[in-house]
């Protein structure tokens, strides 16, 4: 919380961050081999004011390419979007200390939870309602404590 008595805007990033981790870092399927964030974009939407209540961060991947890919975000109740954002995110090979290209099990992996219809968009931002509009591809919110 800052002087406002609402979540810093620094804050969302690590609720982003606990989102991606989550996503990315599964038992079953997970980027081992290494990747990096490129580049975070956030849209904030509404305030949101100090609770302790959790918020749900929803995400898919909008965009797949041979060495990198887009995992948007909303951070939201049932009936607010508070934050919207994209982060780009590169495969890395940190033995090399390079990039590397996403593998075949990893653009599998990706594809699950590929809005299609953002990524043939390409760059351009998703105006949908705010309410979301329960496209194939979504993973289920992950829940973070808003403190």
């Amino acid at each position: 919380m800052d002087a406002y008595g609402h979540i810093n805007n620094v804050v969302f990033l690590r609720y982003l961050e606990e989102a991606r981790i989550d996503f990315l870092f599964r038992p079953d399927k997970d980027f081992r081999q290494g990747s990096v964030v490129a580049r975070h974009e956030i849209d904030y939407k509404q305030q949101l004011v100090h609770r302790h209540t959790p918020v749900d961060v929803e995400l898919w991947v909008t965009q797949i390419r041979a060495a990198s890919f887009t995992v948007a975000y909303e951070v939201k109740d049932p009936d607010q979007v508070y934050v919207r954002a994209q982060t780009v995110i590169v495969p890395f090979d940190f033995e090399a200390q390079r990039p590397r290209r996403i593998t075949a099990e990893e653009r599998e992996f990706l594809q699950e939870y590929a809005d299609h219809e953002e990524e043939n968009k390409g760059n351009e931002k998703n105006e949908e309602s705010e309410e979301g509009d329960g496209k194939a591809g979504r993973v289920d919110p992950a829940e973070v404590v808003a403190a």
